[in-house]
């Protein structure tokens, strides 16, 4: 599998993530998540710098989404639900989210 992109073929696993994280910019971010029907907001934007801030800047740490409902209650100042955070990536917030991140796909099981 692979994503056509600005004239360029852009690597993917069979599920989609990007075989090379250095492919990845925040056009193409926008690009993919179109491709599965997902308008990117600020909030999604905090969600995936959170997913390649965890990643590149803590061992390659993947969170779960325990974790990433801690992590957005304490960005936006409320009180998130898991509910809240699938609402914006419907397909799993560690897996839609970090591929759309660009990040390895995570091989953990379950999200809670």
């Amino acid at each position: 599998m692979s994503y056509e992109f600005n004239g360029k073929t852009i690597d993917t696993d069979a599920n989609g993530f990007l075989t090379s994280t250095e492919d990845w910019s925040k056009e193409l971010a926008e690009h993919i998540a179109q491709l599965e029907g997902i308008s990117l907001t600020p909030k999604h934007w905090d969600l995936i710098d959170y997913l390649r801030d965890m990643y590149f800047n803590h061992g390659g740490e993947q969170p779960n989404t325990r974790h990433i409902v801690k992590a957005m209650s304490d960005k936006w100042g409320t009180n998130a639900s898991q509910k809240d955070i699938y609402d914006l990536f419907p397909k799993d917030p560690s897996k839609q989210g970090g591929r759309i991140a660009g990040l390895p796909e995570s091989r953990r099981k379950g999200g809670y």
